[in-house]
């Protein structure tokens, strides 16, 4: 089933890189692919339970859903998870 998620605090690679990297260890995501100017999260599942758990590991991330609440601590490790993306090779 293909699925988009519009996510908060996504600003630049970074962001996307670090995203991609651990949307891809979810076994059963596929097809990702990630919009920084319109801030979504696009991929294919198998079934609902991994749309929850990729909307899980988003806001673990720092990248809450658009509807989600975006406290300092989502800013906090979003900011963490850019600058990682964009000095891992």
């Amino acid at each position: 089933m293909k699925n988009q998620i519009q996510i908060q605090n996504l600003k630049c690679g970074g962001c996307a890189k670090t995203i991609s990297k651990n949307l891809e260890q979810i076994t059963g995501v596929t097809n990702l692919s990630i919009d920084i100017e319109n801030s979504t999260v696009e991929f294919t599942t198998e079934n609902d339970a991994l749309l929850e758990k990729v909307t899980i590991e988003l806001n673990k991330m720092g990248y809450p859903q658009i509807s989600d609440t975006n406290d300092f601590t989502h800013i906090a490790k979003s900011f963490v998870s850019c600058g990682m993306g964009k000095f891992s090779k």
